[in-house]
């Protein structure tokens, strides 16, 4: 099945920084307009550029931008039928708040926000990577006390969709209850999260529906598609906005991260195993880096190239356009971050990356890889053809990224 990140939050949602937040009328989520077909939306959140306009961000009695859900903030689906389906939920109660919290992040091109789950009272929080993905900053508030926090990025696991945060200067915070029994399909879970990125949390009841269902997410902006296995089902209506937030089973207890939804008339739910997310915060906290586990900044060459679904980008940990643009012969660039090495190197939009050192790069996933090996500061040889099909090259000091 083929879904796409609601970037931040079980659904993160992303919007705009003239509007400040999507807004969204309290209590019941009322029908939205989403996109019929089976396709999976990140539930992190919608994507829309500063640049857009305050109408792109409609109420979500009428819709999600100009896309619907599912959209990467230019447009919908291609081809996608669209239909109308109502999202149930209520008001989280302060028991189902109790360890959650609200993560505003700040992008390149606009803002986003999502959820996370508090683990520590020293203020470790454990969410979506796509949620803190290609951030430049990030803001987290503890929903029942309304206190805000810096936070920064501990390490996160792309492939398991999974990311660590340490808020700054915390201390005695009330953490999530985490689960010690048996998940079993068809029992009762509640999805809570920051739904539309409102600021204000609700939960959606449902019920598991899969223990080991897998899902590849549509890429959307800067967040790369990804394949995920292993995920918890659910009928729970998981919304924009939501990703990163805990699913709650009977007892309260968190069984799960909210992490992508389906798109139709009947939402489907999808989560990460808190087991599973549980072992990844225990490899963080040990230091002990791998191919999968990143622990600190990245290497950062500060470019964004056009990418598949499941692609990666030049930043070196995923930070890809949404487009199906890339080149058999490299990683075309989408664009260029100012001031950093591929700037300062003369690469440009258009330009498309060849070879990284010694590595030969066919695609946008060739240039994550060849760049996952390196670190911040490290010095490598860049070629490249430009969009006149001239070959160039340059040797470049590669960056820390910003947050993630």
């Amino acid at each position: 099945m083929t879904t796409t990140p609601l970037h931040r939050s079980p659904f993160e949602t992303r919007v705009l920084s003239f509007e400040g937040r999507a807004r969204r009328r309290p209590g019941r989520r009322a029908a939205a307009t989403v996109l019929a077909g089976g396709l999976l939306t990140g539930v992190l959140g919608l994507t829309v550029p500063a640049s857009a306009s305050a109408a792109t961000l409609v109420d979500w009695s009428t819709g999600h931008g100009s896309g619907g859900w599912g959209a990467s903030g230019t447009g919908g689906y291609a081809g996608s039928a669209q239909t109308t389906s109502t999202v149930d939920s209520d008001p989280a109660t302060s028991s189902e708040s109790t360890g959650v919290a609200l993560i505003d992040t700040v992008l390149s091109d606009g803002e986003a926000a999502g959820t996370g789950i508090v683990l520590t009272s020293d203020g470790e929080v454990l969410t979506n990577y796509h949620v803190v993905e290609s951030s430049t900053s990030v803001k987290v508030t503890i929903a029942s006390t309304g206190k805000a926090y810096t936070a920064s990025v501990v390490g996160v696991d792309q492939g398991a969709d999974v990311a660590l945060l340490q808020l700054k200067d915390a201390s005695g915070l009330t953490v999530a209850k985490i689960d010690d029994d048996t998940l079993k399909t068809g029992d009762e879970v509640t999805a809570v999260g920051n739904a539309g990125g409102t600021g204000t949390l609700t939960a959606a009841d449902g019920d598991v529906t899969d223990l080991a269902a897998s899902i590849t997410t549509q890429s959307e902006d800067s967040v790369a598609g990804e394949k995920l296995t292993r995920m918890i089902e659910t009928s729970a209506d998981v919304v924009a906005g939501d990703s990163g937030g805990p699913l709650l089973d009977a007892e309260g207890e968190v069984v799960g991260i909210d992490t992508a939804a389906s798109s139709g008339q009947d939402i489907d739910g999808y989560a990460v195993p808190i087991t599973t997310a549980l072992a990844v915060v225990t490899q963080i906290r040990s230091g002990d880096e791998t191919s999968a586990v990143r622990i600190g900044a990245a290497a950062f060459l500060g470019v964004q190239v056009a990418t598949t679904a499941v692609s990666d980008s030049g930043y070196g940990y995923g930070y890809g356009s949404g487009d199906d643009t890339s080149s058999s012969a490299g990683a075309t660039i989408a664009g260029v971050v100012d001031g950093d090495a591929a700037d300062d190197a003369g690469l440009a939009a258009g330009d498309t990356i060849t070879r990284v050192g010694s590595t030969t790069v066919t695609d946008a996933a060739g240039l994550t890889k060849a760049l996952s090996t390196m670190n911040p500061g490290d010095r490598v040889k860049i070629t490249w053809t430009t969009s006149d099909g001239e070959v160039q090259s340059a040797t470049v000091t590669l960056d820390a990224s910003p947050v993630n």
